[in-house]
């Protein structure tokens, strides 16, 4: 991607080198039962983890971890900010052009553990978006595990992933994301996985038109980022996770969609730029 001279968000609250821990009498976080990337992906769901971890008794301690990051992760930062500029200019124009206001969400940085809206939370579960604060939780080595597990790597392929969190705050903004998740909680665990999947879906469109725009807007994108975004996309469908992880996959268990899915509403996205043709919820559901 060519980001020269982009602007960088302000609207980021950078934690890294702070730490989250526990008072005696509560369980550390040490001894806690987290999921990784590839649970996550198969499954696991974000807001059951974070409601365990922050229902623990004792006191937060947020404190200086005397940790010094990077380069490569100051270089990672800047280009988190950047990027989170790029959809905070995307969307504030599509939401004026419907006659609507763009709220932005925030984005946290933090190392290892962090307190959220809803509890303390692992990086361990990757970047997510809580609806609990409007906010974009992002470790950033997740796009080290990205490279080192499944092989997904490349500037857009990192972007693709902000860009998704993000579509996330749009499906809030527009009430999506609240009228999903009380539909999920009236359902069957195999119905809600299905809704699940609507959701992942429709913010991996919204990432797809939010690209379309960026690169008319500035021009940002160079040959093979798409190629890379698709890559990433092809590599965290369920289907393609579950086989990895056991050698096999268990389509009732879906919850985030295949790797077939994911990259043909990434590229519908960005070959339309219409958010208006990301319905993925009236379509049955083996036509999505």
């Amino acid at each position: 991607m060519q980001l020269d001279g982009r602007r960088q968000s302000t609207n980021v609250d950078d934690r890294r080198g702070m730490s989250v821990g526990k008072t005696a009498g509560g369980i550390g976080l040490g001894g806690l039962i987290i999921v990784g990337l590839i649970t996550l992906l198969l499954g696991g769901d974000p807001t059951e983890v974070i409601g365990q971890m922050g229902s623990m008794s004792g006191t937060e301690i947020v404190s200086p971890s005397g940790r010094t990051p990077t380069a490569e992760e100051e270089e990672l930062a800047v280009f988190t900010k950047q990027i989170l500029a790029g959809t905070e200019d995307v969307w504030t124009k599509i939401f004026q052009q419907n006659g609507r206001f763009y709220d932005p969400p925030k984005l946290v940085l933090y190392n290892d553990y962090v307190q959220t809206g809803s509890g303390t939370a692992s990086a361990q579960m990757g970047p997510f978006y809580n609806s609990a604060d409007q906010t974009v939780y992002i470790d950033l080595s997740f796009f080290t595990t990205m490279k080192q597990q499944i092989g997904a790597d490349g500037d857009f392929a990192y972007a693709y992933v902000i860009a998704h969190e993000v579509g996330h705050h749009v499906q809030y903004l527009l009430g999506t994301l609240q009228s999903a998740h009380q539909q999920m909680q009236r359902v069957s665990e195999k119905e809600s996985n299905q809704i699940s999947v609507r959701l992942e879906l429709q913010a991996d469109f919204y990432a797809g038109v939010w690209a379309y725009h960026d690169n008319q807007m500035y021009n940002s994108l160079e040959p093979g980022d798409i190629e890379e975004g698709l890559a990433v996309a092809s590599k965290i469908g369920d289907d393609y996770l579950q086989k990895k992880a056991r050698g096999y996959a268990t389509p009732e268990t879906f919850n985030h969609g295949t790797s077939d899915q994911r990259s043909r509403w990434l590229m519908k996205g960005f070959r339309t730029g219409n958010p208006a043709e990301g319905d993925t919820f009236s379509p049955a559901y083996n036509q999505l």
